[in-house]
């Protein structure tokens, strides 16, 4: 290297330490990009550019990568580590791959030739200095030029710079598949090129459309225009008026995207979390990078816990590198200051109810379909409205029918379903929740709304925002319903509805497949578990203990993540959180850890948000608990008769084939912490470890009880129709919940009780009449009743005979 620029690159790295501050993506490339350190690397960056190399240096230092500055020495060969695909920042430049590019690849390539364990690789790096993507009316933005230039270039993007690392690329597999002449090196270096495209495009996405041309464009597709149409033949209207109308509401629903609105929130939202949380915990964001780079449309579906979470998300997927999308909001956040504030930012407002509105529901689908045209990604919460028990709703399946309709009409480019799971140590609005589940009356939002949320700001513990297995929509419809293809009718087609109702569980599904357990709701659910709700510190801790150990060794999935600390760490953790309602206490025997009364029903939402990992376990623990000495056989029968109505509840996703498998494997962990014996393929407790054992199979205490309620009113009352039986239910469960002190607010949530109707007609419970099977009743009623207390059975029968009782007078 020459001295001039050894000097160069000194005084560059002076306003480059002061001014710039850099963001890698990933931020541990060694191990998503599963990099062999012990090989030689080489870094491709798009065009020349000091700068850029010096920015790729600072990040390679800090994260432990080889230095490129620093020579490659293969044997006798000494090669530079970095490369530069074409020239620098020029208005008027050559189209070509620099010339000593391609060479150095040639060299690198036939080193393999005469070295059998070499294998180089090649990773490719873009510097990014800023993520405008421009305007579709606007000029090109050009690479600014000259040492005045890039100054000014550090200073406004100094704060807004991100190196994106790549998926290495194998010299020694493209040796063996392709040869190493020189025509190889052109190839590689023109798949880089396209890579290069490709990752700007992915990290910026679509020019910002011209909003009124978009609208133009929108109103004069035939299907609004027809629609219009049918909205002037109502009595009092007219084209005229109905043409207005239209145009209000695209207006109403259209977002308005400020790439400057987007940087500022930005700012703003890392100081917000930094202040609000101890950290933001991501994982398998790979997925939608690798799919953001293959040109696929995203549509990001999170469960919904809290207004945080349209933030939240937006701001992790920009510091991913990725485009944050337009996001579909209730018309209920669309006043001010906060409405043009979202709108800015890409949320697009959609109303609680299209029904009976055919001109509205027609512009709102030719508006989610011109977004997915033009390749903005988009995001909706699918469940509709917030989760007020920390469990996830049963999808409305507006949206993802909408979708499906926008794919269905031709899309070039393939929809991947990106279920998204966010998961918080402390939620903001828990307490309205409760306050609006004891009957409260929801409070609509507003700007005083807004500054009472701001007034509780404080440290709230870790968010967790973990992205789950992705769908690809094309190939699940190839799969699962081949029709697709073929042109939508006038009526909407079976497999439409079948497909849509599928699909959206199926989400949901993925979304508990990737849940995040956390210190709070981990400990939360082991007190929940208790009578009183409190426990010793010696017991928590192994309970805490036992439940990851068998977590690691029996996994819901391999999406879920678990806590990296130790239990006194975790509950350490807990004690210090504001507001957590754990509470430590020292008497003469010892330590008791307890949660505050006021905190149990607020408790109730964090264990909800993970309950679906518990169940099972929590079922097997039951059913030996209450045995004492029970076969494999037994258990297996018996769990495979109560799975289909727990499936149905807390969308697990573990297939009728996969239940013995993993009952085994439960069986042989609780074996192994030796909370019960195996003897001659007869599971017996183990009295040593009896209250450990009792906290496992707390977990599904609720739910068996809920199950008893419905089956044995319908036994009493086998004529009573589906929606009595749901309300009636409902009105026992409120009962109890009084009576035996259950705090757990979805214990009583009518929407249980009507999963529940649904998956006994699913399961055969009724005949092709809709008369009780009372025999196929009774059966389950028994097999529940032998897993749960005999104070709770005879509450129970007491209400459902009284509610016989009281049928039978009113008759």
């Amino acid at each position: 290297m020459s001295s001039f620029m050894k000097l160069y690159r000194k005084l560059l790295n002076l306003p480059l330490s002061v001014l710039v501050k850099s963001h890698p993506i990933p931020t541990d490339p060694t191990i998503e990009l599963e990099l062999n350190l012990q090989q030689p690397i080489i870094y491709i960056l798009p065009y020349t550019s000091q700068t850029d190399l010096l920015i790729l240096q600072k990040n390679c230092l800090a994260l432990n990568l080889p230095d490129p500055l620093e020579n490659n020495q293969i044997g006798e060969h000494s090669l530079p580590r970095y490369a530069f695909l074409d020239e620098g920042r020029r208005f008027f430049k050559s189209k070509k791959i620099k010339s000593e590019t391609e060479s150095l690849f040639y060299r690198y390539l036939d080193l393999h030739s005469s070295n059998p364990d070499l294998n180089v690789q090649v990773v490719p790096v873009s510097v990014l200095w800023g993520r405008a993507p421009g305007k579709e009316k606007g000029l090109p933005v050009l690479r600014l030029l000259g040492p005045f230039q890039r100054i000014i270039t550090m200073i406004w993007f100094g704060r807004d710079n991100f190196v994106r690392f790549s998926q290495a690329v194998s010299l020694r597999n493209m040796k063996e598949n392709h040869g190493s002449d020189e025509a190889i090196s052109q190839k590689l270096a023109r798949v880089a090129k396209i890579h290069f495209a490709k990752q700007r495009y992915s990290a910026t996405g679509p020019r910002l459309p011209d909003r009124q041309a978009m609208f133009n464009k929108i109103l004069q597709s035939p299907i609004i225009l027809d629609a219009i149409e049918e909205e002037a033949k109502k009595p009092k209207s007219s084209l005229e008026k109905a043409q207005k109308e239209a145009e209000k509401m695209l207006d109403e629903i259209a977002a308005h995207v400020r790439h400057e609105s987007l940087r500022t929130v930005d700012r703003v939202l890392g100081w917000l979390w930094n202040k609000l949380y101890q950290g933001i915990n991501v994982q398998y964001a790979e997925r939608v990078r690798k799919l953001a780079l293959e040109g696929h449309e995203l549509v990001y579906v999170p469960c919904h816990r809290s207004h945080m979470d349209y933030l939240l998300l937006s701001y992790i997927l920009y510091h991913q590198g990725l485009v944050p999308p337009h996001i579909a909001a209730g018309i209920n956040l669309n006043f001010w200051p906060a409405g043009p504030l979202f709108r800015s930012w890409g949320a697009f407002f959609i109303r609680r109810t299209f029904k009976g509105n055919r001109l509205y529901s027609t512009i709102f689908r030719e508006y989610l379909a011109e977004l997915f045209y033009r390749g903005y990604s988009v995001e909706y919460f699918i469940e509709g409205g917030r989760s007020r028990t920390g469990r996830l709703l049963e999808p409305k399946t507006g949206m993802m029918s909408m979708t499906i309709q926008a794919l269905q009409r031709g899309l070039t480019r393939p929809i991947s379903i990106v279920p998204v799971y966010i998961g918080y140590e402390h939620v903001l609005e828990v307490d309205t929740y409760a306050k609006e589940l004891r009957g409260a009356a929801k409070e609509k939002e507003n700007a005083g709304l807004v500054l009472r949320v701001i007034k509780k700001l404080r440290n709230l513990g870790q968010g967790f925002v973990n992205f789950g297995e992705p769908i690809q929509v094309n190939n699940y419809l190839n799969s699962h319903y081949p029709d697709w293809k073929s042109p939508l009718d006038l009526d909407r087609p079976k497999w439409l509805s079948e497909a849509v109702e599928s699909l959206s569980h199926q989400v949901m599904v993925n979304i508990n497949n990737a849940a995040a357990v956390n210190a709070k709701n981990l400990i939360g659910s082991i007190l929940l578990a208790t009578r009183q709700r409190s426990v010793t510190k010696e017991q928590l801790i192994e309970q805490i203990s036992s439940y990851i150990e068998l977590f690691q060794a029996v996994p819901y999935t391999q999406d879920i993540t678990l806590p990296t600390e130790t239990p006194e760490e975790l509950l350490e953790h807990v004690l210090t959180l504001p507001r957590s309602g754990v509470i430590s206490e020292t008497d003469n025997f010892g330590e008791i850890i307890r949660l505050d009364r006021q905190s149990a029903i607020l408790m109730t939402y964090y264990r909800n948000n993970i309950q679906h990992l518990f169940v099972l376990p929590s079922l097997v623990a039951s059913i030996i608990l209450h045995h004492e000495a029970v076969s494999k056989d037994l258990i297996m029968q018996s769990v495979k008769h109560i799975y289909p109505f727990l499936k149905a509840e807390l969308f697990l996703h573990l297939k009728k084939e996969q239940i013995r498998e993993h009952i085994e494997a439960i069986l042989a962990e609780f074996t192994r912490q030796n909370l019960i014996k195996n003897e001659s393929e007869m599971f017996l407790i183990n009295r040593h470890r009896l209250r450990t054992l009792q906290l496992h199979s707390s977990g599904i205490r609720e739910l068996l009880q809920r199950y008893y309620i419905s089956l044995s009113i319908l036994l009493e009352q086998p004529e009573m129709s589906r929606n009595d039986l749901e309300k009636e239910s409902r009105s026992v469960a409120q009962r109890m919940s009084v009576l035996h002190g259950i705090n757990a607010p979805e214990f009583f949530d009518k929407a249980l009780f009507t999963t529940f109707s649904k998956t006994l007609r699913e399961q055969g419970y009724f005949d092709d009449e809709g008369k009780t099977i009372l025999s196929k009743v009774e059966d389950t009623k028994l097999l529940i009743q032998g897993l749960i207390s005999v104070e709770i059975q005879q509450t129970i029968q007491g209400v459902t005979i009284k509610l016989d009782e009281i049928e039978k007078n009113k008759r």
